[in-house]
């Protein structure tokens, strides 16, 4: 029964129930995550003497649930855990007073509310501290604009993608084929005005070009997929998922630990919040930390292109053994 069949009220009826369910879905997954932003175990270095870093780690923990304090032996030490995505930043004790680690590229908010959290320690204890930006964001986009916002276009061009080659009844290894050929390509366009215009993703070429182009696969693919195996309902459903879903739960804007749980997690299930993850692995980090983004982006596409390739014939057995039945009796007689 196509919905034009339906009568006239029952379509009314579905419009009025429909817009405002989804907006007020929309809602829910934009404005709950940005008004409930705080840190959530945020993994935060303390570095020095267990006896000069004690006062500082009971005051730290006095935020209860805010930090999640890892404890080193110097500042060198810490410095290559901030270097390593390990945590987003440290808090040093110095003979001259503590000195607080930043990585603005890891995220410019948590840089700015670990500043200003530790400024408040260190002012309740009378004392000034010292603020070292250890891995800085691209001077020409200090703020990570251009990185927060690429989630949205990145996902777009995914579902297009995906969508494309459904409407236009590309199968198996041609539907492959086609969606493969599109993410190379936004991989390459993506790059080139980040990376070589803007100057925003100062990593190398190649590796941003190759994250912009992963990312899209596992959207592409994923809606591809399950338009595969549901037919055009699975269209809305991983579109639905990306956008409602995945685009306000990546944490592009600020980090994963700052978003209320679940959503923190979960985005980074999901391939627009791997995505950012490993575009500033490969962009500012040298690749550290990457290999957990990378993993869940390539199996996103992995399983999406699957679904893709025996997503049709699977379909087919099913609507043959549901028509079966109803073809003995007539048989029989």
């Amino acid at each position: 029964m196509s919905p034009t069949s339906l009568p006239t009220r029952l379509r009314i009826a579905a419009v009025l129930v429909l817009i405002p369910t989804l907006v007020a879905l929309a809602l829910w997954a934009f404005a709950w995550p940005a008004a409930r932003t705080a840190p959530r175990d945020l993994p935060l270095g303390v570095a020095g003497p267990p006896a000069a870093t004690a006062p500082v780690a009971q005051r730290l923990e006095q935020r209860k649930g805010a930090f999640d304090l890892h404890r080193y032996a110097d500042e060198a030490e810490a410095r290559d855990a901030v270097e390593g995505r390990e945590v987003y930043g440290a808090v040093v004790v110095t003979p001259r007073g503590p000195k607080l680690l930043t990585a603005s590229a890891a995220s410019p908010a948590v840089a700015q509310v670990l500043q200003q959290a530790v400024a408040q320690q260190a002012a309740a204890s009378g004392q000034e501290i010292a603020t070292e930006d250890v891995v800085p964001a691209a001077a020409s986009d200090p703020r990570g604009a251009v990185l927060n916002t690429s989630v949205l276009p990145l996902a777009l061009a995914g579902i297009g993608a995906g969508v494309a080659v459904t409407l236009l009844g590309l199968r198996r290894l041609v539907a492959v084929g086609a969606l493969a050929g599109s993410a190379a390509l936004v991989g390459v366009v993506a790059a080139a005005l980040s990376h070589s215009w803007l100057e925003a993703l100062p990593g190398n070429w190649w590796a941003v070009a190759g994250v912009f182009a992963l990312a899209t696969l596992a959207v592409s693919g994923a809606v591809a997929g399950l338009a595969a195996l549901l037919g055009r309902p699975g269209l809305g459903l991983g579109a639905l998922l990306v956008m409602l879903v995945g685009n306000p739960f990546s944490g592009a804007a600020s980090a994963p630990e700052m978003l209320p749980e679940p959503a923190g997690a979960l985005g980074q299930w999901l391939p627009p919040g791997a995505g950012v993850s490993l575009l500033r692995s490969v962009s500012f980090f040298d690749g550290a930390g990457a290999v957990g983004s990378a993993l869940t982006l390539t199996w996103w596409a992995v399983l999406g292109l699957g679904a893709v390739l025996v997503g049709h014939a699977v379909r087919g057995r099913t609507a043959s053994a549901r028509q079966t039945p109803e073809r003995e009796p007539a048989m029989a007689g």
